[in-house]
């Protein structure tokens, strides 16, 4: 992704932005890879917690967005500032009007995000989203994800060897390759519960 489109995008307005209606569920189309993938979103300057904060709401109020929208990050770094002689820290956006979107990107999470209210538009040439590299990851301070290959199916038995269910063990019941978790059944306080743990903390029993 360009330097020159996150300056270049600072033009467009939200009533000059394209709106079309919600794609059906039966005829979405895919626009990347089926892989997510870190996009920026521009919003009204201001207004970046308040979107952060629809989307992750409307995600967690549908079930067919939840393995597609992944995270909502707004790019932050500490200034100090010196006042009265204390020295006090202040987290501050580093990309004014920026949000960053981890998500697979298709007709659905694209309307979802691009009609979500305070959003102008996505950074790419003509508002189509681009995945950010590696090293604009970096720069942001996204951390680039380490793809995790590891057998597991659904039926196989693990055990957390890592991580906050460090010592847990049970028998796997899906896999969300997206995410890179895995859910399991196991036993707790006499009860099955169903528990999702991330892949790089289990290992087969």
């Amino acid at each position: 992704m360009a330097e020159e489109e996150i300056k270049n995008i600072d033009d467009v307005s939200a009533q000059d932005a394209e709106k079309t209606s919600a794609p059906a569920v039966d005829n979405i189309k895919q626009q990347g890879d089926n892989v997510p993938h870190w996009y920026v979103v521009h919003t009204y300057s201001g207004y970046e917690n308040k979107v952060k904060n629809d989307i992750e709401k409307t995600v967690e109020n549908r079930k067919d967005l939840q393995e597609k929208i992944l995270e909502v990050m707004i790019p932050t770094e500490d200034v100090v500032k010196i006042v009265k002689g204390k020295k006090k820290v202040k987290s501050v956006p580093l990309l004014p009007g920026y949000i960053l979107v981890h998500m697979i990107n298709n007709d659905l999470t694209w309307y979802i995000v691009r009609n979500t209210r305070g959003v102008t538009g996505f950074v790419g040439p003509a508002s189509k989203p681009v995945p950010l590299s590696e090293e604009e990851m970096r720069r942001f301070g996204v951390r680039p994800q380490q793809k995790i290959d590891i057998d597991v199916a659904v039926g196989d038995r693990i055990e957390a060897v890592s991580g906050p269910w460090e010592g847990t063990s049970g028998t796997v019941v899906s896999v969300n390759a997206s995410k890179e978790t895995v859910t399991i059944t196991t036993d707790m306080f006499n009860r099955d519960t169903s528990v999702e743990i991330d892949l790089a903390d289990i290992q087969k029993e």
